[in-house]
């Protein structure tokens, strides 16, 4: 009988010694691995929510940085609204998480349009943040709102047909989400032209790299540390009906790398961590319900080693 409890227990020792290596492989839980000094802040792109009906706009993302340590944050502002606007109640959040936690800064994540939205507040208020990460951000204009925009200007009947339909999504996304904000679907659109978006990077300069497809300083002359990464895929999972959708709506970018959404070089700011992830705009953040391709990473496995980055570089 001791002699089978022995070999059950060096059986059971053994098992944990192979696991807990194989865990932190694949990316699994590790206590203090996503610590970060400062709490991290999450903010969504055009058309985007905190969470509707339980479902995370950055599916599963927050609980995974949590279980390993970090305090995470996800902001909502309005789903259609210019940068600025955004920006500034994006920073009324910060404040109320500054506050409330008593931590001197926030690391921001943005998605998106999340990206420019981060970095205006970074800009405007450098004391309240340590690091910008831009996921897939509009740092040099987005061709799908240049369209859209050159159509506003010269057909009346699609400038109407734009704000009707627009105004109404980011109504309904808003009220499902409980958001409270005011929508503007032609200010979100003209800040994400190209026009703009070069207009708002002379402004706001801070981690935009001097050229276009270039890299900027990861830290900046305000303080605060600026990273990114995008994919540059369209079609990545076959069972994901959103996947039709992104090559679709790709076909503006005329060849360029992209994700469906966001070229790859239009996302580049301060240091790129890569801008060719096998993902598109959803998988980004993990939608739609964790469908991605199985060729590449976990996006919320990309968004645990950035966390660990924040960590070892003392954000």
């Amino acid at each position: 009988m001791m002699l089978k409890r022995l070999s059950a227990l060096l059986c059971a020792s053994l098992c944990l010694a192979l696991i807990a290596p194989a865990q932190a492989w694949l990316g699994g839980p590790r206590s203090g691995y996503t610590e970060t000094q400062y709490p991290i802040v999450l903010i969504h792109g055009l058309f985007g929510f905190d969470d509707i009906l339980g479902v995370d706009y950055f599916y599963g993302v927050p609980q995974e940085l949590q279980r390993s340590g970090a305090q995470v944050f996800v902001a909502q502002v309005a789903a259609a609204n210019s940068t600025e606007v955004r920006g500034e109640q994006l920073a009324r959040q910060v404040e109320t998480i500054l506050a409330t936690t008593g931590a001197a800064k926030v690391n921001i994540i943005g998605h998106s349009h999340g990206g420019p939205t981060a970095r205006y507040v970074a800009s405007v208020y450098p004391q309240y943040v340590a690091s910008v990460s831009s996921v897939a951000g509009v740092n040099w204009g987005a061709p799908l709102a240049d369209v859209l925009q050159g159509a506003a200007d010269h057909l009346p009947l699609a400038d109407d047909v734009i704000d009707s339909v627009g105004n109404a999504i980011a109504g309904l996304i808003d009220l499902i989400s409980n958001g409270g904000a005011t929508q503007d679907v032609s200010a979100a659109m003209y800040s994400l032209t190209t026009a703009q978006t070069l207009a708002f990077n002379a402004l706001y300069p801070e981690g935009v790299p001097p050229h276009y497809c270039g890299t900027g300083e990861s830290l900046a002359a305000n303080g605060v540390r600026y990273y990114s990464w995008s994919g540059g895929s369209t079609l990545t999972n076959m069972l994901d009906v959103s996947d039709p959708f992104m090559a679709a709506l790709s076909v503006v970018f005329l060849g360029e790398k992209n994700d469906g959404l966001v070229s790859s070089c239009s996302s580049r700011l301060g240091m790129v961590i890569r801008d060719d992830y096998h993902m598109n705009h959803l998988d980004e953040i993990n939608h739609a319900f964790g469908l991605r391709s199985v060729l590449e990473t976990s996006p919320v496995a990309v968004f645990r080693q950035h966390a660990n980055r924040l960590k070892n570089a003392g954000l």
